[in-house]
């Protein structure tokens, strides 16, 4: 049951010249918390207002204690939002994306699955490091690579006999080529 937890003493006077009795109010919610909220009496006409939630308690006393804390100054701002509520405005419709994601890099990979390797960024950090690990790879790797990064064009360049060796030197001399 709502009961009301200070009676203000001094009038609050609204901006616009009207004067209000404030009073502090709360009951207990349904999860035994105590909520708050502010009553102001119009002193010329006797009309009522009432604020929104101002504070969530654990319990009454602490729901009082925070009735006894409130300034003029605080009760000024309550009323007013009440006399004059924030104008909520509709957010803009934003239109959708035209891509369903971000460009592909100039140098990335056109097949759906991850590379093995990148040889463009591997080659970025070191030319010597690029042509150590192609021979460490295995030639269906290596032919991977060729594929995943369109390095030849197989109807022109088939790839399929040539041994590691003979890919590896492809691929370094493909991406010195390619490279900016």
């Amino acid at each position: 049951m709502a009961q009301t937890l200070v009676k203000f003493d001094t009038p609050v006077t609204h901006r616009d010249g009207h004067s209000y009795i404030a009073m502090a109010c709360g009951r207990e919610r349904d999860n035994g918390q105590w909520e708050g909220w502010l009553e102001f009496e119009d002193v010329e006409t006797g009309e009522v207002l009432r604020s929104q939630r101002e504070t969530t308690q654990p319990n009454m006393k602490d729901t009082a204690y925070w009735a006894t804390g409130l300034t003029p100054v605080y009760l000024e701002g309550a009323l007013d939002r009440i006399l004059h509520p924030p104008q909520i405005r509709e957010p803009e419709a934003v239109p959708p994306p035209y891509f369903d994601g971000p460009a592909p890099h100039a140098r990335a990979a056109i097949s759906n699955r991850e590379p093995i390797l990148d040889p463009f960024s591997v080659y970025d950090k070191s030319p010597t490091l690029l042509a150590q690990e192609l021979t460490a790879l295995r030639g269906w790797h290596l032919r991977q690579i060729i594929r995943d990064f369109a390095l030849v064009d197989e109807r022109e360049f088939p790839i399929d006999g040539l041994s590691e060796p003979q890919l590896g030197s492809l691929i370094l001399q493909r991406v010195r080529e390619l490279h900016p």
